[in-house]
């Protein structure tokens, strides 16, 4: 009987492997390289290291990260759009805005379809959805054999208003798949039927050029799992927080892109859920950055302004999360005004941090903690191992001298410099969305999350931070929590004041349609089918919406109004509730149940672990004598005070002096800032 769950999260430099029994709940972990010509590669090493019979998984989830990459190297096959006549240069102009103003020299990246791939036909639907002129069919054949004669591998089809009417995108991808049976046509009133023409045709043409890519990755990864007895569906995990099967890829590729990034914000979610704090921040903290994002109330935050290009975005709903270069690699340096600087440039796997012995002279946050006694000698059980002589000399090298400082001085100033850049990264997510820190608890995982958990929690007056029992595999668990999941939106922009109840009930009914038969093709019984209703709202005049939810059923309209005035106030710190409101959009997740197992459980016994030794660690200039502890040596119920380390196979935990650390039932490490 098919009873083990794996889930596989593919990273820069390690693909990490989490595997649960369903019957005990039990968890156990592998690491291997990642192999980044053919992330597979890794993924079957992995499977054949852990000794994992596909024949026994029950199911197996993935995130990946073959779509970033291939946006991010720009290593895509040909792809063309066809737009509406005089609007092919949409995606060229985009909102004529830069990511940073002020410089004159840094250019926009150019769209993913370049203008000469860009072709254009006659059609045209007004803005309330009337078909002004009908498709030239003649011109649609004439460009869809050009496109033919040119080979490409992927069209976008995004025309004028097609978001109110796609009767003319859909003709024209009929036209196009008669041409080119084989070649994927994304059309923009699938993927996105909403107003702003650059974002929808963004979102569009990312979509379409990253479908061959990832298509046939997905396709090839099935195959393999199921030439080694694996009989059920590859699930892979979408940026929205749930897994999309291999049929919803064809459809919609470009939700994969950030897969890799959620799965650390599902996972904290959980385990914060799991400890009994429903409002968590999580914060993975890498080798070269960290990502950070925010649940509220039990649910993550949700977005769609993001892009991994600045200029075109991705308007998918995606999990909201924060990444900026700072991690175990990144390195300390001078800027031209004197001052002491830390990342974003990183050292990365290769040559790594000096203590590494691969060549790196330059200072990095590992090689600070090294010298402070905060890290040991030994990563990765013993695969690793550190020279604290070279992370000397080179914290000397980069900071000591340069700034007069003592050695250790030196070093926690490199390091208080990455916690002031991850606590402003924090505090971007928490305050300035009008959430209070002080409320949150911080659930600190990923490789060196651990190891600056506790300081950036301090730093921001958290009481709590939660690390999870192996920090450096949590994103790969968060690939174990997922549901199936799509998002279905329309536009319905209309006046809150004066619209029929019924005119939005009828809007959702038609909506939820569309979802249950996708979920329907996708294998979900109508049991295991839960529908979640949102509508998004602004005051007359704004452009900027807010995402409210719903009843099951509209029956008044001012009841939506007062939560969009609650949530306004929540978010911006005020409402006007004189002013008249409009509706923007009705949107649907459709969620399908997958049945999950809970991990194991040990009922607490309080007792003071006995240290295995003890270390000299470095805090605010002081040398301490702190307790070391082994991770696996801990069980539930274990309470002791700061100084302390805690080791283990793929994170060091800190707890600095004054705080206190308790192991909880599911063995998460609950540090408490406040004694």
């Amino acid at each position: 009987m098919a009873n083990t769950r794996v889930a596989v999260d593919v990273g820069g430099t390690f693909t990490d492997i989490c595997i649960m029994d369903e019957t005990t709940g039990a968890i156990r972990i592998e690491k291997t390289a990642s192999t980044p010509d053919d992330p597979m590669r890794a993924i079957m090493n992995g499977i054949d290291q852990a000794g994992i019979d596909l024949s026994d998984v029950s199911m197996f989830s993935h995130g990946t990260t073959v779509a970033t990459n291939a946006l991010i190297t720009r290593n895509l096959p040909r792809a063309a759009m066809v737009c509406t006549e005089g609007f092919r240069d949409v995606v060229e102009i985009r909102r004529a805005n830069k990511e940073d103003l002020w410089d004159t020299y840094k250019d926009v990246a150019k769209p993913y379809i370049p203008r000469r791939d860009r072709l254009t036909v006659r059609e045209r639907v007004s803005a309330e959805g009337e078909v002004l002129i009908g498709l030239d069919e003649d011109d649609a054949y004439r460009v869809a054999g050009i496109l033919k004669k040119r080979g490409v591998a992927a069209i976008a089809v995004c025309f004028m208003n097609s978001y109110v009417n796609g009767a003319n995108e859909q003709r024209m991808r009929d036209i196009l798949k008669e041409v080119m049976p084989d070649v994927p046509v994304s059309i923009s009133s699938q993927i996105m039927p909403e107003i702003f023409e650059h974002e929808r045709f963004s979102t569009t043409m990312a979509n379409a050029v990253v479908s061959p890519v990832v298509v046939d990755y997905v396709a090839r990864l099935s195959d393999k799992l199921a030439d080694g007895g694996y009989a059920r569906e590859l699930l892979l995990l979408h940026t929205g927080g749930g897994v999309m099967t291999t049929k919803a890829v064809r459809d919609f590729a470009a939700r994969l892109a950030g897969s890799g990034i959620a799965a650390g914000a599902i996972a904290s979610r959980f385990i914060g859920n799991l400890c009994g704090y429903p409002n968590t921040i999580g914060f993975d903290m890498g080798g070269t950055s960290t990502d950070v994002s925010v649940s509220y109330q039990g649910e993550p935050r949700m977005t769609k302004d993001w892009y991994i290009e600045y200029g075109f975005p991705i308007r998918f709903p995606s999990i909201e999360v924060l990444t900026i270069g700072a991690g175990g690699g990144s390195l300390a340096w001078r800027d031209e005004g004197g001052s002491l600087r830390n990342g974003p440039q990183s050292a990365g796997a290769d040559p790594g941090p000096a203590c590494y012995r691969n060549g790196n002279e330059i200072a990095t946050n590992t090689d600070a903690n090294v010298v402070l006694g905060r890290l040991g000698t030994s990563l990765a059980g013993g695969k690793i191992t550190l020279d604290p002589q070279l992370a000397e000399d080179a914290v000397r090298r980069s900071v000591a001298e340069p700034f007069g400082m003592e050695l250790h001085e030196a070093a926690e100033a490199i390091v208080r410099v990455a916690n002031a850049n991850m606590g402003n990264a924090v505090r971007l997510l928490s305050i300035s969305r009008g959430y209070d820190p002080r409320d949150f608890a911080l659930c600190a995982f990923g490789g060196a999350g651990a190891l600056h958990g506790a300081a950036v929690a301090r730093e921001l007056s958290i009481p709590t931070v939660i690390v999870p029992p192996n920090p450096g595999v949590t994103s790969a668990l968060g690939c174990l929590l997922v549901d199936i999941q799509h998002d279905f939106s329309d536009s319905f922009m209309r006046p809150a004041d004066g619209t029929d109840p019924a005119e939005i009930e009828a809007a959702f009914q038609r909506i939820e349609g569309e979802a249950r038969d996708q979920l329907a093709r996708e294998g979900v019984e109508p049991k295991d089918m839960m529908l979640q209703r949102t509508v998004e709202m602004m005051y007359q005049g704004q452009w900027r919406s807010l995402e409210v939810s719903v009843p099951s059923k509209i029956v008044d309209t001012a009841e939506l109004v007062q939560a969009f005035h609650e949530e306004h106030a929540r978010e911006y710190s005020y409402s006007r509730k004189d002013a008249p409101v409009s509706l923007f959009r009705v949107a649907v997740k459709a969620v399908g149940i997958v049945p999950k197992a809970e991990p194991a459980r040990t009922e607490p016994e309080t007792y003071t672990p006995e240290a295995a030794q003890h270390r000299k660690v470095w805090f605010d200039g002081t040398a301490h004598d702190a307790a070391m502890y082994e991770r696996e040596t801990l069980t539930a119920g274990a309470t002791f005070r700061g100084p302390a380390i805690v080791e283990q196979l793929d994170s060091t935990t800190v707890v600095p002096p004054g705080m206190t650390a308790e192991v909880d039932a599911y063995m998460n490490i609950l540090i408490h800032t406040k004694a």
